[in-house]
């Protein structure tokens, strides 16, 4: 009997024998897909050679230099794939804009300058939307790298770099529709801002300052982003009475007090977990040195807000940390993380 999930009603991909004969099909089809796109690529693996590599450091010397950017440009489906390689280049390091080869005969070639390098994407090498993109890049001893399938197209013939697509079936039964070869040009894409972000050594701090906004944006942002600090921070001497401490814990209503010397350097912490163990008569007259916490948990202002939120959750099956005291190397105190900063951004 044919099962589907209780909700979605998604067909399990593996009763394909149970299947109507109809959406049988459907499946083999998809499967036959993705196989013939998964030769592609293998074959694309085993065809790269030195003038990836070459084309690698033309673009790396240009970056070097401070000044050109990659042009990245196609025609019909290759410019869209073109596109899409141009926004993860400019999203790893590597300054990188698409332009239509059609517009550019009618202009916008004044956007390329000679400090630039130009990638260009065609299967068959032969649009003559792109000769006059080819000319003004010989013109102006402006580097041209290929991605092309046809060796001898005049995209291949008069660039400084092919890369030479191999030539393997499209997915679709009639050779027609751009699947497979558009595949490889993707992860071709890939592979050249991968190869480029590793020359650099792109950290992920560096990451983020192409990726400010959205759920990527906040899982870079540092601990100093969430951080209470300054003026609005629970600060009290070692020698302050727990009267006057459970004043400032009200006051700045955080759940605690952390204790620092005269050169602001932590000493400990006193939670409402710590009032809670030390409850007496006489609490409100003892200084606080006898109730802290003299080994809080501290982390760095560098650190990663998810990563501290790891640190904060711990093991899911004991109660999570709920603050952390973020101190510099010299261990003064510069901040208080609390958990509720960082699940209030999204991070959990």
């Amino acid at each position: 009997m044919v099962q589907t999930a209780p909700t979605s009603g998604v067909l399990s991909p593996n009763l394909s024998p149970d299947l109507p004969p109809d959406l049988s099909k459907d499946l083999a089809s998809a499967r036959q897909t993705l196989a013939r796109e998964v030769e592609g690529l293998e074959a694309l693996a085993q065809s790269l050679d030195d003038s990836f590599s070459r084309a690698i450091e033309t673009i790396h010397r240009m970056k070097q230099k401070g000044r050109g950017r990659l042009i990245v440009a196609g025609i019909g489906k290759s410019g869209h794939i073109a596109r899409k390689i141009a926004a993860t280049l400019a999203s790893t390091a590597t300054p990188a804009y698409y332009i239509h080869p059609g517009e550019a005969s009618h202009g916008d070639l004044g956007m390329i300058t000679e400090d630039d390098v130009i990638i260009m994407l065609s299967y068959s090498g032969t649009n003559a939307e792109l000769t006059d993109m080819i000319l003004y890049a010989q013109r102006f001893h402006i580097p041209l790298i290929a991605m092309t399938g046809n060796a001898q197209s005049p995209l291949a013939v008069h660039s400084d770099h092919l890369l030479l697509l191999p030539k393997v079936a499209e997915a679709c039964p009639n050779g027609l529709a751009p699947t497979t070869s558009t595949t490889q040009m993707m992860a071709l894409g890939d592979c050249i801002a991968i190869a480029l972000l590793e020359r650099v050594g792109l950290t992920a701090e560096q990451f983020r300052v192409w990726h400010p906004g959205g759920k990527l944006g906040q899982k870079l942002r540092k601990v100093t982003d969430f951080m209470i600090k300054n003026s609005d921070l629970p600060l009290v001497s070692p020698k302050t009475l727990m009267s006057e401490a459970l004043i400032v814990l009200s006051e700045k209503n955080l759940g605690s007090v952390i204790i620092i010397d005269d050169q602001h350097r932590l000493l400990g912490i006193i939670t409402d977990g710590d009032l809670k163990r030390h409850m007496s008569p006489d609490l409100l007259q003892k200084p606080v040195m006898e109730i802290m916490n003299a080994h809080p948990r501290i982390i760095s202002e560098d650190m990663l807000g998810v990563k501290a939120l790891d640190l904060m959750i711990g093991d899911p099956s004991t109660p999570p940390i709920t603050s952390l005291i973020v101190t510099t190397a010299e261990q003064k105190v510069v901040g208080l993380l609390r958990i509720q900063e960082l699940l209030r951004a999204g991070l959990s």
